[in-house]
């Protein structure tokens, strides 16, 4: 298995051992596109999303993955009661890997997350979906 396919696994297994204020099941995908019947449901998606490599000396590369969650859920009403427990939740889960190593992937340690744009105008307006993207990197030496 890839590298960056065994990070997204054990982010997704991260995911689902924390405490968070939502109750949700973490899955790894290639996209985290579902059906709006299934966004009824608050879905969360790790999604391997790019590595980059550099030399880190004579003979170890530094392997940067960076690992995709989404946060996806349809609202009825575009208002903060419904939303803020959403926006809450991505923060949660950017704190969950914050100055942390992954324990079923103990060689990858956490360098950033990025959560930019925080939430996803288009899905709001089209399709009343709140999606949210966190990008964590994690970095390995091989």
């Amino acid at each position: 298995m890839s590298v960056i396919t065994q990070i997204a696994d054990a982010v997704a297994t991260s995911l689902n051992g924390g405490s968070f204020s939502l109750p949700f099941t973490a899955e790894r995908h290639y996209r985290p596109v579902l059906d709006l019947p299934q966004l009824q449901a608050l879905h969360v998606t790790v999604v391997p999303q790019g590595t980059t490599i550099e030399t880190a000396g004579r003979s170890h590369n530094q392997h940067d993955c960076r690992i995709d969650i989404a946060v996806q859920k349809k609202f009825e009403k575009e208002e903060p009661a419904e939303l803020d427990p959403l926006m809450a939740l991505v923060e949660e889960i950017a704190d969950h890997f914050r100055l942390r190593r992954l324990d079923g992937f103990a060689e990858a340690a956490w360098i950033k997350t990025e959560n930019v744009p925080i939430y996803a105008v288009e899905h709001l307006e089209q399709h009343r979906v709140f999606t949210s993207v966190l990008t964590l990197t994690f970095r390995v030496l091989r």
